[in-house]
């Protein structure tokens, strides 16, 4: 019993699972379709037992009652102990009805011996008649006032060589004899089965008909459901002036409004995010704006107190080179944020050229004079059209975050995958933790809370992604199995296919995040440029 509770339920668990993968129009024209058939069938089987009924009814009825009739009238001028040829007169003129039944007489004749006389001896004889049925007819019931004769009519429905037949048997009361009659019910099967047909007829018709009508039902209650579900995905994709046009007041016309009333609802809000976030960058963006002109005094103070370092007061000496180089983290931050600005507020555009990948790499080493703590595995050819300045704001943000937080050499290689640019930076440090990897691109996201004020500002690898993601490629972090991070960079080898900035676009800003560009990495005559490498946050 177990066994079968456990298979019932998986099989109807599978059931479930395959009406999921079912389109609901489908379910619906499936459930009208078995409903229709059930009724169908019912109505049809209903209508054919009684129908069957009544044509047997009838048909038997009207032979038993000429049966009886006749077996009074032809069995009353036979005297007792009546020859076989008295009988079998008397039964062809019985057999000789409207009804068209066969009839056998059985009586003792002459002599007491019994004596059968069929109407047609091929046909009918007493072998035919069931033995229940002869033991019915011969038997005697007791006259009382609920039972005023001896003998009674009885019949029975059996079928020879596969053909129906009524057999009905009676004794004539008065020491009359036993007669019984043989009709065939083949023309009420063939009338039976053409009902039949026609019933099935007409449930196949029922069935079309209900397909059709569970069509158009599924058409009236699934396109309003597939204009809600049209509109909730142009919804989903930003488009939020989205509305349904409403008419009626069913279910559907409620579920409408009130999907209106949420997209107007969603609408307004998103507006008033979108008008607090441009707030936002227009403030970030004025604020780092203002910030420069003071920078820009500031930093040229700054480059003639380090360039009078030598000559200052030992006293002195190290509070110039706090306000140097925190006055140059400053610098860097403000570009980042200004950068960050023109990503966020969709202006940032690509300027194209075509570029050797292995130089390319080279010249953003040599400038921050990362030379000696570098590995360069790259070949010379390698062309991709793409942004110069972008691309050295990757490299130079990955490959100083790993010559500060990881370990030397990092190396750098170049590869073509297909139409593709893949470069790899590793470092030989301690890797980045699991927890931490998810959240090396995020903005100023710093792996450890104990170096809040740590030289980077937390922007570079956000920027290096952003720059990665503007020429249409993607940077990914994970952990070397032989030791150390790997940040990996693709890139298209050829964008040309996305929109370009114009040259007269371009400001004096290369928001190069932290590892700036050649200018900005010159070497100062104390020669301190590169040796950190300024690169990634």
């Amino acid at each position: 019993m177990t066994g079968r509770v456990r298979r019932w339920a998986a099989a109807r668990n599978v059931m479930k699972l395959s009406l999921r993968w079912i389109s609901l129009r489908l379910r619906l024209m499936l459930v009208f379709a078995l409903v229709a058939l059930a009724a169908a069938v019912s109505a049809s089987a209903i209508a054919y037992w009684l129908n069957r009924d009544a044509v047997l009814t009838r048909t038997q009825d009207a032979a038993l009652d000429d049966f009886r009739k006749s077996l009074q009238d032809n069995t009353g001028t036979l005297p007792l102990g009546p020859t076989c040829q008295e009988l079998q007169a008397a039964a062809e003129r019985m057999a000789a009805t409207s009804q068209k039944y066969e009839v056998l007489l059985i009586d003792s004749g002459e002599g007491g011996r019994a004596c059968a006389a069929p109407s047609d001896r091929d046909l009918f004889s007493l072998k035919v008649v069931p033995k229940s049925l002869q033991a019915a007819v011969g038997r005697e019931r007791r006259v009382d006032d609920s039972n005023r004769y001896a003998y009674h009519l009885y019949w029975q429905r059996i079928t020879l060589d596969g053909k129906p037949y009524l057999v009905g048997g009676a004794k004539v009361i008065g020491g009359g004899p036993t007669g019984y009659l043989l009709k065939s019910l083949e023309n009420e099967r063939e009338d039976l089965n053409s009902l039949a047909w026609s019933l099935g007829i007409a449930t196949g018709l029922a069935l079309i008909g209900s397909a059709l009508l569970a069509q158009a039902a599924a058409s009236t209650v699934l396109r309003p459901v597939q204009r809600l579900g049209d509109a909730a995905r142009r919804l989903g994709e930003g488009k939020l002036d989205t509305r349904l046009r409403v008419s009626g007041t069913d279910e559907l016309a409620d579920l409408s409004r009130t999907f209106n009333k949420t997209a107007e609802s969603l609408e307004k809000r998103v507006e008033e995010l979108s008008a607090r976030e441009a707030a936002s960058r227009r403030f970030v963006a004025d604020m780092s704006h203002e910030l420069r002109t003071p920078l820009t005094a500031i930093t040229a103070v700054t480059e003639v107190l380090e360039d009078e370092a030598d000559n200052l007061d030992p006293m002195i000496a190290p509070a110039v080179q706090l306000v140097v180089s925190e006055t140059r983290r400053l610098n860097d931050l403000v570009e980042n944020l200004m950068e960050v600005t023109r990503f966020d507020a969709g202006t940032a555009r690509l300027v194209l050229d075509d570029v050797d990948v292995a130089d390319q790499v080279t010249a953003c080493i040599d400038a921050r004079a990362w030379l000696d703590a570098v590995e360069l595995d790259a070949e010379r050819g390698i062309v991709a059209r793409l942004d110069p300045r972008r691309l050295d704001v990757i490299l130079a943000n990955l490959i100083g975050n790993a010559l500060k937080h990881g370990g030397s050499p990092v190396r750098v290689s170049v590869r073509t995958e297909d139409d593709a640019l893949r470069i790899d930076v590793r470092d030989h440090g301690p890797g980045i933790p699991e927890d931490v990897l998810p959240h090396v691109f995020d903005r100023f996201y710093k792996a450890s809370a104990s170096r809040p004020r740590s030289e980077g500002s937390g922007l570079g690898l956000s920027i290096a992604l952003e720059n990665a993601h503007i020429h249409g490629g993607e940077i990914t972090a994970a952990n070397s199995p032989e030791g150390g991070a790997v940040f990996t960079l693709t890139l298209p080898r050829d964008v040309s296919g996305l929109e370009e900035q114009p040259a007269g676009e371009r400001d004096g800003a290369d928001g190069t995040a932290d590892g700036k560009n050649a200018k900005s990495a010159k070497t100062s005559k104390s020669g301190k440029t590169g040796k950190n490498g300024k690169g990634g946050q």
